[in-house]
């Protein structure tokens, strides 16, 4: 894995010193299943069952960096799956930070919060429900990151976002975008093609 973060860096995927931090600190394979784990370095999703995967090394770093997450943030994360990006985001925030984490999969939600007890966090905390809708009742937060594919960016995530809050969300689009919140009704949008994710289970 340290040969594939270093490829990273080169070719410029990773850059802040932050998310460099947390992606050698936060080990891919403690969030694989077990007949994976010697697949750690591949840059590609891996299947975790349930029909969900673990993102490509890649396209968490894209997005992260999109993201912009800082020590001390309010961060939700939504289709948090193994728990890795989960794990990622409460290492930058730091124990003045907090991580929410959603996932609508129950035996998932227990696989990712397994996997990230391994880490001994303090500031995460798990839901099992639909994430579409958010956390309304912990917001604003600083950051959203949502980790599988909307057909259209839901309202309720981008109502929940604090003014200069950040939301990245893939789309069935085949694209990440990432949506800012500039004022209380005044949102900017920018669209990066060529990404894939399993879809946003919606109830």
């Amino acid at each position: 894995m340290t040969e594939l973060i270093q490829e990273l860096i080169s070719q410029g995927y990773l850059k802040t010193p932050a998310i460099i931090k947390a992606f050698k600190k936060i080990k891919r394979r403690d969030f694989l299943p077990s007949d994976l784990v010697e697949e750690e370095s591949i840059n590609a999703p891996l299947p975790i069952g349930h029909g969900q995967t673990i993102s490509q090394p890649l396209t968490v770093a894209f997005m992260l960096e999109l993201l912009v997450p800082a020590e001390g943030q309010k961060i939700l994360d939504i289709g948090s799956g193994s728990g890795w990006t989960t794990a990622l985001l409460a290492e930058i925030v730091g124990p003045s930070g907090q991580v929410f984490a959603i996932e609508r999969v129950a035996a998932l939600k227990e696989f990712g919060q397994t996997n990230v007890k391994k880490y001994q966090f303090n500031n995460v905390e798990f839901f099992y429900q639909d994430g579409s809708k958010g956390l309304k009742e912990f917001s604003p937060f600083d950051r959203i990151l949502v980790s599988a594919a909307a057909f259209e960016v839901p309202d309720e995530l981008t109502s929940q976002l604090t003014i200069n809050g950040r939301l990245v969300i893939p789309t069935m689009a085949q694209d990440l975008r990432l949506i800012e919140r500039t004022e209380k009704n005044k949102y900017q949008q920018n669209i990066y093609p060529g990404f894939v994710f399993v879809p946003l289970i919606i109830d």
